[in-house]
């Protein structure tokens, strides 16, 4: 199943993603997300060649593993993974000298 994604800005509105399947024949299902002007452009410039914006998403959402060896990791997991990173990425995080300190050890 192959799912396209078109990007629309109606005159006084914010940028939507419409997610639509070319396999169901002219009937199309739609999903439509709203994004700002800016993420749709920071997007634009994550695309290669003539990559969808469905394949962009599913190749951001891939970033996050699946699972280990051990099996399958939850959403729930995934979700607090992600939320990791970006801890980490925006400095909320401690060093271990700082943590030594907080717990005073």
């Amino acid at each position: 199943m192959v799912f396209y994604l078109l990007c629309i800005q109606l005159r006084t509105m914010p940028y939507y993603m419409v997610l639509y399947n070319k396999d169901m024949g002219d009937y199309m299902e739609y999903t439509t997300i709203q994004i700002s002007k800016d993420t749709r452009e920071r997007m634009s410039q994550l695309r290669i060649n003539r990559q969808t914006y469905d394949d962009l998403l599913r190749a951001l959402l891939d970033l996050i593993p699946l699972g280990d060896d051990e099996g399958s990791y939850t959403p729930e997991f995934r979700a607090s993974l992600l939320r990791g990173l970006l801890d980490i990425r925006h400095g909320r995080t401690y060093s271990l000298e700082q943590a030594k300190t907080m717990l005073g050890i």
